[in-house]
């Protein structure tokens, strides 16, 4: 699942007219690299939450397309824009999309620039081995969250509470059933469009060893300001030229 639903509020002006995900990186969408990545490691079946402007998401990629080089992707939306007159937050999102998702998935953020990650099945495999209901990839603190958000054991568990906590990454594997009671109280499908957080529902799991996480110290960023973008793109290698005739 692509998170694609958010305003981009300290994004503006910039997404005034056009949704964040669609925001160019490097000469692509974001959220393609996302989408590129999941192909590249096998998963070509994405469910994508849209809101904001969400239609020219689903004008932009449609329902089956082949990126340049990449496997033809099977894509379905979750408008939560259209069905509830705006977005449900990350877990509200998750919760509506239930029905169109496996028993386990992966959830990526479509504003996030992480283009050397891999979405690997053996990723999976560990994970169904054991026996979690989550797994996160947190990142060392950039700059604006320098406070992180959980902390990982020597154990490799994911942590509430900790003296050193390192950022979410927003990529992680998950099982439906830590989107269920005693976690979480929205019903499948979220047929009433509540709005939920993530965070909660994954501190509660915490507390009780079901949420295993990993540090990832590859580039990353949290592109959440026209400064962040800005800076990404000046750092980008040249475009290829083309050959002479």
């Amino acid at each position: 699942m692509i998170l694609a639903a958010g305003r981009g509020e300290r994004m503006r002006p910039l997404t005034d007219a056009t949704p964040k995900p669609l925001l160019e990186v490097r000469r692509k969408p974001l959220m393609q690299w996302p989408m590129e990545a999941l192909a590249d490691g096998g998963f070509t079946e994405l469910v994508v939450n849209t809101d904001w402007l969400g239609a020219q998401i689903s004008s932009r990629f449609g329902a089956n397309p082949l990126l340049d080089g990449h496997s033809a992707l099977s894509i379905s939306y979750s408008d939560e824009g259209r069905d509830f007159g705006g977005a449900l937050e990350t877990a509200g999102g998750i919760v509506r999309a239930l029905p169109l998702l496996g028993e386990v998935f992966w959830v990526a953020a479509g504003d996030v620039f992480a283009p050397d990650f891999r979405f690997a099945q053996a990723a999976v495999d560990r994970f169904l081995a054991s026996g979690k209901l989550a797994h996160l990839w947190l990142v060392p603190n950039p700059a604006h969250n320098l406070k992180g958000d959980f902390g990982l054991s020597a154990e490799g568990l994911a942590l509430d509470t900790a003296a050193e906590k390192h950022t979410f990454s927003t990529i992680g594997l998950y099982r439906a059933a830590l989107f269920a009671p005693p976690y979480c109280n929205v019903p499948s499908g979220n047929p009433g469009g509540v709005k939920a957080p993530l965070a909660p529902i994954l501190r509660a799991a915490m507390n009780d060893a079901r949420v295993s996480a990993e540090l990832y110290t590859g580039p990353w960023t949290d592109v959440g300001t026209p400064e962040r973008l800005q800076q990404l793109n000046a750092a980008a290698p040249p475009a290829p030229t083309a050959p002479p005739a």
